[in-house]
């Protein structure tokens, strides 16, 4: 039987589990749930200051390691990989983008083109910035396997760290809905069409130039509402201020519930997600997941997400997204066209497919 660690301190705080926190805890899940993966690999898991109460995490089948420590750099660099290297695992499995230089036994970790840039041109404090550099370059030259999460990732990945190309593998991530769930009206906005964004919101997801774009059309589908979920990001704030006496645009930095996200994807007329780079962007996948077709950029990474079934941006301007926005309200056959398409998604992204292709990696 193959010993396996993962890095479990991105799963700690429930509040703050999206990006790898949402892939390592679904990979955990899955894993619960294969008594078949159960007999070949034992899992041992990492965690910094605490193990959270999820059910599934009480299974005895799991190794469970608290190293007890507030500072994430004591945890991640020396505490973590020492614990880890005394325990004699196979393999150790880092999806927080780092290696760190202490673990010297065979390893995975995730790498992004989102990380590359968030160092290089992010918004993030210096020390972040400086603590990416370091330690995505130092995984990529020295980590066993790098797991990315698209072909279009995959192929910038190789080029921006510069990575032998056998070295690198793709597991798309998955999708969390169930499109038989009982659709309700969570508030009381969604009695009247809108469009839908959600994410965080910074110069490359052109929220801003999205609420202009739809300013740009919203004369002539009277009614209509654009409503906006995440939080602002611009460098300063900028969202509130852009929609400031604007009734027919509503801004939530968050919603309380995450059923209350899957309403609004099945309810909205579009989702719009019209982003400069993604590795992946679950949003979108998400909405189409629901039925609802998707405003995207024209880019490699949505077209081997959507191949043809999705309304494309040429570009992240105010114009080329209202362009876009109008022809996926009114296309209707084209519409029809991407509802028919997207019910292919749901056997395509499932946390199953990523954790078995994640875990086949180690036999």
């Amino acid at each position: 039987m193959k010993k396996i660690g993962i890095e479990c301190e991105n799963i700690e705080d429930k509040g703050t589990r999206y990006g790898v926190g949402q892939m390592t805890l679904n990979l955990l899940r899955e894993y619960s749930k294969n008594p078949e993966w159960q007999s070949r690999f034992e899992l041992y898991l990492y965690f910094k200051c605490q193990i959270p109460d999820d059910d599934f995490l009480k299974n005895p089948l799991f190794k469970k390691r608290v190293m007890r420590v507030r500072s994430f750099n004591i945890f991640y660099h020396i505490l973590m990989p020492i614990r880890a290297m005394f325990d004699r695992l196979d393999w150790m499995f880092f999806p927080n983008y780092m290696l760190p230089p202490l673990y010297l036994r065979k390893s995975m970790v995730v790498l992004t083109n989102d990380i590359y840039y968030e160092y290089k041109q992010g918004a993030i404090p210096f020390r972040y910035k400086l603590a990416y550099r370091l330690f995505s370059n130092w995984a990529a030259k020295r980590a066993t396997k790098i797991l990315t999460i698209s072909e279009a990732s995959k192929k910038e990945v190789i080029k921006l760290f510069k990575i032998k190309p056998e070295k690198v593998f793709v597991s798309h991530l998955g999708i969390e809905i169930n499109p038989k769930s009982e659709i309700r009206n969570p508030k009381q906005i969604l009695s009247s069409d809108f469009i839908l964004y959600v994410g965080q919101m910074f110069p490359r997801r052109h929220a801003k130039e999205t609420i202009l774009a739809f300013e740009k059309i919203s004369s002539e589908f009277p009614g209509l509402k654009l409503i906006l979920v995440g939080k602002d990001k611009y460098n300063p704030p900028t969202i509130n201020e852009t929609i400031k006496d604007k009734n027919n645009i509503i801004h939530y930095d968050y919603l309380e519930s995450r059923k209350d996200i899957e309403h609004l994807y099945a309810r909205a007329r579009l989702l719009v997600y019209v982003s400069d780079y993604e590795a992946f962007g679950l949003p979108p996948v998400e909405a189409a997941a629901l039925g609802t077709p998707v405003v995207v950029k024209d880019l490699e990474l949505n077209h081997e997400l959507f191949a043809d079934a999705a309304f494309f941006a040429k570009d992240g301007s105010a114009e080329g997204i209202a362009a876009a926005l109008k022809e996926g309200l009114t296309n209707e056959n084209k519409r029809n066209y991407c509802k028919e398409k997207y019910k292919e998604l749901i056997t395509k992204f499932t946390w199953k497919n990523f954790a078995q292709k994640v875990l086949m990696q180690f036999s």
